[in-house]
């Protein structure tokens, strides 16, 4: 499924929706260039998860946690990795087995470690705030 966004806001509010077709253990890989809109989609996937603090990139932490939501949400940025071995050395395994839903930034870089039922997320910029968001692998009951 394709959705075209035309501002931040409705950026955030497709993630709002799409967090309403979420299960625990739902992993979503992130694709897209530096300022897509990664982040701005998976504020709204917390908001809609009914997190209220601020979400933010964890470009540098690597991994931000967010029990709040219902069901929790794993934020990851994988921009920085360098080796598959600092996967495993933030504890990537025991991530998968939370009940939490692991939003992953830049996850072409752990493209190999990635489950099979992982749903796709593929943020493209199609205009100064236009964003053209791919969706595969998720089975949506009802529109986005």
């Amino acid at each position: 499924m394709t959705v075209v966004t035309h501002s931040a806001r409705e950026t955030e509010e497709l993630g709002k929706t799409l967090a309403k077709q979420l299960r625990p253990r739902t992993v979503l890989a992130f694709t897209g260039d530096l300022g897509a809109g990664k982040t701005t989609l998976t504020r709204g996937i917390a908001a809609g998860l009914g997190i209220t603090v601020p979400v933010t990139s964890p470009t540098y932490t690597i991994v931000n946690e967010y029990h709040e939501g219902t069901p929790p949400l794993i934020h990851f940025d994988m921009y920085r990795l360098s080796s598959p071995d600092e996967l495993f050395e933030i504890g990537w395994e025991d991530y998968l087995q939370q009940n939490a839903i692991l939003a992953i930034e830049w996850s072409e870089n752990i493209a190999a470690a990635l489950p099979p039922d992982t749903v796709y997320i593929r943020i493209e910029q199609v205009g100064e705030t236009s964003r053209k968001i791919t969706i595969t692998g998720l089975d949506c009951e009802g529109d986005l």
